[in-house]
C-alpha cells in the first residue's frame, strides 16, 4: 500500500452521506486535518435515493392533488395526468443542485475527498484504491441499503426496492407495499396522489408503528378516506410472479395481486466485508455497536449514522457526526436524547412526533401520573382553511412538563420544531400557554393545545 505524509491525517471518515459529511465539514471548522472517503456521491442516501427525492415526489403528489380539487377552493383547472419524464426532471434537479452546493462546501473546507471503495485495513487505517490512509481516528459511516426477506429476491422490475420506486420512469397502474413504516407509507401516499391503486401490507396492529397508536389510527383513517387500502395483523408469506405483475400471499391465507410490489421493510447497515470485525470493532447483526458518544470498544474507531442502532435519520446523521468531531476537537459535547429528536412521514396527512408515546410515558412513570389532551385541527382556522383533517395530541406527566408531542396533519411537520423545543427544554404546559402565537397559523394549534391543557382553552371545549 502506498503511504506518505500526503495521507496522513487527524480524522479519517469511511462514508460521505449524512453523518460523514457532518463531521467532515464540523472537524474541518476545529482545525482537524480531515479526509472523506466515498464509494458513490457525497450526500449519501438522504440526498440521493432517500429524504430529497422521496420528498419531491410527495410535493409533486400534492400538486397533482390540489389540482384535482381545485374546484374545492373555486379554482377552475384540468387535471391531464402525470408526466413521470417531467417529475423525475424535477426531482433530479432539486438533487443536482444540493449536490453541487454541497461539492462547493467541502471543497472550500479544505477536506480531502478521496472517491472510491475504502475498507478499513487496521483501526487507524483506510486502504482505497491501493492508497493507505492513516488517521488519528477513524470515522465510520457506511449507512444502510434497502433490506428484503429471506426468499424475497428483490429484481428492480416487478419486486422493487425504493431505490429503484425513485427512478421509475412510469406510474404503476397497481401498487402492493410490504412495510407500513415511514418509506411504505410515504411512496403509497405519492403513489395515489399520482393515480395508482393502492394496497399497503404490515405484519403489526397499525400503519406506522413506531408511532403512538392515535396518530396511526388518524393515518389510517385518512388512507381510508383517500382510497389506499392496507392489510394489518398479518405477515408476508410468499411472492410471486403473475401473467402481469406479482401476487403476494399471506400467513392468514389472504392473497393480493399488483403490477409491481414495493418492498419498504427497512433499511440495513452496510458493514460487510469492510474490515470492521477484522479490526476488533464489536458487530451485532451487521451494525457496530457504540456508546452515547458514538465510541466503539475500539479507542480510535468512532462510528455514526445508519450503521449504528439508533434512529435512521439524516438529521440524527448530523447531530452524530458533529458530535463526534467537537469530541476529537476536545470540547465538552452532550450525549443525544433520541427521545428528544423531531420525527415527521411526509406522507398526506403528515405525521410528526417529539418525545415519547402515551403507552410508554405510563411504562416509566405510571398510568396514573400521565395526562393526555387531544386538540382536533377542526377548531384551527388556518387547517379548515387548508381543508386538513387531524389531532395535536399532547403527553404530559401529571403536574410536570409535556413528554410527548404527536400531530397529524397537512403541514405539521412544519410545527415540529416548537415541539421540539417544548419536550427537550421540559416546558410546563402552562409556560408554552403564555406565549402568543400568530393567528391564523397551523402553530396557533400546538398553543391551543397547550392552553386547554393548562386549564385555559379558547377554540376547544372543556
Amino acid at each position: 500500500m502506498a503511504n506518505d505524509a500526503s495521507t496522513v491525517f487527524d480524522l479519517v471518515i469511511l462514508g460521505g452521506g449524512s453523518g460523514g459529511y457532518a463531521a467532515a465539514l464540523r472537524a474541518s471548522q476545529l482545525g482537524l486535518d480531515v479526509a472523506l472517503i466515498e464509494k458513490g456521491k457525497v450526500g449519501g442516501t438522504c440526498l440521493h435515493n432517500g429524504c430529497i427525492p422521496t420528498k419531491a415526489l410527495l410535493h409533486a403528489g400534492e400538486v397533482a392533488d390540489a389540482a384535482r380539487n381545485s374546484a374545492e377552493f373555486g379554482v377552475k383547472a384540468t387535471f391531464e395526468g402525470i408526466d413521470m419524464a417531467a417529475v423525475n426532471k424535477y426531482k433530479d434537479g432539486v438533487i443536482s443542485g444540493l449536490y453541487k452546493g454541497l461539492q462547493g462546501l467541502i471543497a472550500s473546507r479544505k477536506i480531502t475527498y478521496v472517491e472510491g471503495e475504502g475498507r478499513l485495513s487496521s483501526a487507524t487505517s483506510v486502504d482505497v484504491n491501493g492508497t493507505r490512509y492513516e488517521g488519528r481516528h477513524i470515522l465510520l459511516a457506511t449507512g444502510s441499503v434497502p433490506r428484503s426477506l429471506p426468499g424475497l429476491e428483490i429484481d428492480g422490475n416487478r419486486i422493487i426496492s425504493s431505490d429503484h420506486a425513485l427512478v421509475m420512469d412510469r406510474v404503476p397502474q397497481s401498487a402492493i407495499v410490504l412495510g407500513g413504516g415511514v418509506i411504505g407509507v410515504e411512496f403509497a401516499s405519492a403513489w395515489k396522489s399520482f393515480g395508482t391503486d393502492v394496497t399497503i401490507v404490515e405484519g403489526l396492529p397499525h400503519l406506522v408503528p413506531a408511532e403512538d397508536e392515535n396518530s396511526s389510527k388518524l393515518l389510517e383513517r385518512a388512507f381510508r378516506k383517500r382510497g389506499i387500502k392496507f392489510s394489518l395483523g398479518s405477515f408476508f408469506e410468499k411472492a410471486e410472479y403473475t401473467e402481469n405483475g406479482v401476487k403476494v400471499s399471506l400467513a392468514n391465507g389472504k392473497e393480493y395481486e399488483a403490477e409491481v410490489l414495493l418492498v419498504a421493510i427497512g433499511r440495513g447497515p452496510v458493514s460487510q466485508g469492510l474490515g470492521y470485525e477484522e479490526a476488533g470493532v464489536e458487530m451485532d447483526r451487521g451494525f457496530v455497536l457504540a456508546d452515547e458518544y458514538c465510541r466503539t470498544n475500539v479507542e480510535t474507531v468512532s462510528a455514526v449514522g445508519d450503521l449504528i442502532p439508533t434512529l435512521q435519520l439524516a438529521h440524527v446523521g448530523f447531530a452524530e457526526g458533529i458530535l463526534v468531531a467537537e469530541r476529537l476537537a476536545g470540547l465538552k459535547v452532550v450525549p443525544i436524547d433520541y427521545d428528544g429528536v423531531p420525527r415527521v412521514t411526509y406522507c398526506h396527512p403528515e405525521v410528526a412526533s417529539v418525545g415519547i408515546s402515551e403507552a410508554k410515558a405510563k411504562e416509566v412513570y405510571g398510568a396514573d401520573k400521565v395526562v393526555t389532551l387531544k386538540y382536533n385541527l377542526g377548531g384551527n382556522g388556518k387547517s379548515k382553511i387548508l381543508k386538513t383533517a387531524g389531532e395535536i395530541k399532547l403527553v404530559q406527566v401529571r403536574d410536570g412538563a409535556v413528554v410527548g408531542v404527536h400531530m397529524v396533519g397537512d403541514r405539521l411537520g412544519e410545527q415540529v420544531g416548537e415541539a421540539q423545543l417544548i419536550y427537550n427544554w421540559e416546558a410546563m404546559p402552562a409556560e408554552v400557554a403564555q406565549l402568543i402565537h400568530a393567528h391564523p397559523t397551523q402553530n396557533e394549534a400546538l398553543g391551543e393545545a397547550h392552553l386547554a391543557l393548562a386549564g385555559k382553552p379558547l377554540h376547544s371545549h372543556d
